[in-house]
């Protein structure tokens, strides 16, 4: 059950409640103060809605940094099943909210808390959009309509998170919209159309129902040029006004992860192309998963794609230089800059600015990339991981370069063991 909001006496009133600043007001009590805040409350409590709300807290939820403000609301769909996606948002602390087929409402994250949701992210220039949006998980797919007893619950679930945050329509964003991927050996560029995940919370239709009559008109980064469109259909199906009720038909849908000349690994799992848990199946019938794929460019047409959850919110990662990969394949035309580095076999780095061509050339098999990092500093007896890179320490999209030439991430690591001398790198 959440906090009950006020805490009071004759000169004092303090909220406390989930989500609120903490303010105080000196001197008697403002009537119209508690009537509002408890409104707010009841808006968020069980009985408030037709939905049930179930509190599933993740273990990490007490780990999480408080969020100082709260600019947008952003909704994801999983991809998946909903017991699986229940466990996995669950145990990696990824939503604030879960909302089932059956229109139930879990909770998982405080909402006053830090939840990982986003990853890599963006919008009108501000990056890390976890420190500044609530997240609401929603069992269903991008591209199909999700249940009557969603819709009821998951609107009224917005409308009272808007009313807390005073969050306005075109403020509810899809995590499409914010995702963003860096250079890679197919888009030279930093682009938007890393995920696909929420799309279907962009089409006018579903907004409507939802209470929601405004979007945003145009992505603010691409207009800005800070990133360039790499999935077009997505572009026009986040930002268009088209009257298409149907993402795919029967026929295309059924072709979708199948690599052919216009539709290429990245298309079909994004930044799961290369994930132990991507399974390419070639016509021949030989399988292999993406870590044990090195030549990229003859990848077979008609070969099966089959990707566990694709939009799940993992970091990027770490990428590997293979037997006919070079860092230009990878990194792309950041493969020379000062925010791309690369972990030798010796357990030394170097970043992208400080290599020659003749480097880069002889670069080995088995060379490790991290593409738009910074190099926090190392850790030692005076300056801890939270003194690097404050709460951003425990992200999975932060790395520890180990003394052993091992790169762990946040999430893999324990706070209480974490090695003096680690090098630490993460994103900006």
């Amino acid at each position: 059950m959440e906090t009950f909001p006020l805490l009071w006496s004759k000169y004092r009133v303090k909220r406390v409640f989930s989500g609120a600043s903490y303010t105080d007001w000196e001197g008697e009590v403002n009537t119209r103060v508690i009537v509002k805040t408890v409104v707010l409350w009841l808006l968020l409590s069980s009985h408030a809605f037709g939905a049930t709300f179930v509190n599933h807290y993740s273990p990490r939820n007490s780990q999480r940094p408080r969020r100082r403000d709260t600019y947008f609301i952003m909704l994801h769909t999983t991809e998946g099943a909903a017991k699986g996606s229940l466990r996995k948002v669950t145990a990696n602390g990824e939503c604030h909210y879960f909302v089932d087929t059956d229109g139930k409402i879990y909770r998982v994250i405080s909402r006053d808390r830090v939840a990982f949701h986003c990853g890599r992210s963006m919008w009108a220039g501000r990056t890390g959009i976890d420190d500044y949006a609530i997240g609401i998980e929603v069992v269903g797919y991008y591209n199909r309509s999700i249940t009557t007893a969603q819709y009821k619950s998951l609107k009224e679930l917005v409308t009272a998170l808007q009313k807390i945050y005073k969050v306005p329509d075109a403020k509810v964003l899809t995590h499409s919209m914010v995702a963003y991927g860096t250079p890679n050996r197919w888009h030279p560029r930093s682009h938007r159309g890393r995920k696909r995940c929420g799309m279907l919370f962009a089409r006018d239709t579903v907004r409507a129902k939802l209470g929601l009559t405004r979007k945003p008109a145009y992505d603010p980064d691409v207009k800005a040029r800070r990133l360039v469109v790499a999935d077009p259909y997505l572009a026009k199906i986040l930002y268009g006004r088209e009257k298409v009720t149907r993402v795919y038909s029967a026929g295309s849908a059924a072709k979708s992860n199948i690599i052919s000349k216009n539709m290429s690994a990245w298309d079909i799992a994004r930044d799961k192309y290369n994930s132990s848990d991507t399974v390419y199946v070639f016509p021949d019938g030989k399988r292999k998963t993406g870590k044990e794929i090195r030549n990229w460019k003859s990848m077979p047409a008609g070969t099966k794609v089959l990707v566990n959850n694709p939009n799940e919110n993992v970091a990027e990662g770490v990428q590997e230089i293979g037997s006919s990969a070079f860092a230009r394949d990878i990194a792309g035309d950041d493969y020379n800059k000062k925010t791309t580095f690369y972990f030798f076999a010796n357990g030394s780095y170097k970043t992208g600015d400080k290599l020659t061509a003749k480097d880069f050339n002889s670069m080995s098999k088995g060379t490790r990339v991290l593409v738009g990092y910074v190099y926090g500093g190392r850790v030692t007896a005076k300056k801890s991981a939270f003194d690097i890179c404050g709460k951003r320490w425990n992200f999975p999209s932060t790395f520890y370069l180990l003394a052993d030439g091992g790169l762990k991430s946040g999430s893999q690591i324990n706070e209480r063991a974490i090695p003096r001398s680690a090098h630490i790198f993460y994103q900006p």
